[in-house]
């Protein structure tokens, strides 16, 4: 797909600020759906700054299906069809199921999974007229395998998985060009973990190992240009979903002896309170990045590989061949 116009929710920060730099970055115009204004206007200059002069912010709650309609007519009356759409936002928590109140609950399942079926809805009401168009929906590991203290955000990655995998079946019944995508992402070090709702004793971190989001953006992207049903990004992504196949009652083992202490810190990081039911980038910019950048990689095989499998494909068919050719032709020597 050559450069068009991208809508990425969630676009101020974390996961999806680092997509609206990988695509403005790659020539495309990009519009960001988000709720804090700080962040709408930083994500707006990254984008000029990248050389585009078409760009666009639009304050947007993605748990407001007609909020979400109202900003998709206003990204293709003024930036023109919209050829990708990218679902990243999300709200979550780490605490207790039962200590998550139903308001609370409610809240970060509206926004992490209704979020997603809104902006593919607008989404498909704009590309499937036009048999043209992909949607990216941005899942997780946690989309396999639950963790603790997560329970609202992986109810609704799994839920985000379900719905995305009926939507592109029915998309394949009616043979429509338009393609619905996955991402599966690790743990990342965004600025979730310094907003997110917590009720636990200590600071909230991702999950180790910890990737940077650019490696997350860099998978949006491909998968954008690259329409699949699905594509991992880290290895620690790659033996959760594997492990939860084989081995489904050691993976629980082992979460429950690990899970609640691997997602607290000790250390003395900022905390700019609860995001779930108001934005914490609307008086300053958080960007792409949280407090864990000396812990992050910028490398990861298994999204490198994903990228290559044609020819990591083709190099293994080469290598078999030549292995064949070899055999015979000793075979033809004795």
């Amino acid at each position: 797909m050559s450069a068009g116009n991208v809508v990425v929710t969630g676009g101020t920060a974390g996961v999806g600020r680092a997509a609206v730099r990988e695509f403005a970055e790659a020539g495309y115009d990009v519009a960001v759906l988000a709720r804090g204004a700080a962040g709408l206007k930083a994500a707006e200059e990254d984008i000029r700054a990248a050389g585009r002069k078409k760009a666009l912010a639009i304050p947007t709650d993605v748990a407001d299906t007609e909020a979400v309609e109202r900003a998709a007519q206003q990204v293709e009356d003024e930036l023109g069809p919209i050829d990708v759409w990218v679902n990243v936002a999300f709200s979550g928590s780490l605490a207790y199921f039962w200590d998550t109140t139903d308001e609370e609950y409610r809240r970060m399942t509206e926004v992490t999974y209704l979020g997603q079926v809104n902006g593919t809805r607008a989404a498909l009401a704009r590309m499937r007229p036009r048999d043209h168009g992909v949607i990216v929906n941005v899942g997780s590991a946690m989309s396999y395998r639950s963790i603790p203290l997560q329970s609202a955000y992986c109810g609704a990655k799994h839920a985000v998985k379900g719905f995305t995998e009926s939507v592109g079946t029915e998309l394949a019944h009616e043979k429509s060009r338009v393609k619905i995508c996955m991402v599966q992402l690790p743990g990342l070090n965004t600025p979730q973990f310094d907003w997110n709702l917590n009720k636990m004793p200590e600071h909230p971190r991702p999950v180790a190992p910890v990737f940077q989001p650019e490696l997350a953006a860099r998978a949006i992207r491909f998968v954008a240009e690259h329409p699949r049903r699905n594509i991992w990004v880290g290895l620690s992504t790659a033996y959760t979903i594997l492990g939860e196949r084989v081995a489904p009652a050691l993976v629980r083992a082992y979460l429950a002896r690990t899970g609640v202490k691997g997602q607290q810190t000790q250390a003395d990081l900022p905390r700019h309170g609860s995001n779930v039911f108001a934005p914490r980038d609307d008086d300053a910019d958080r960007g792409a990045h949280g407090a864990f950048d000396d812990q992050a990689s910028s490398h990861d095989p298994v999204l490198w590989a994903s990228m290559h499998r044609g020819a990591l494909l083709a190099g293994a068919a080469v290598s078999g061949l030549a292995g064949l050719v070899g055999a015979l032709r000793r075979h033809r020597r004795r």
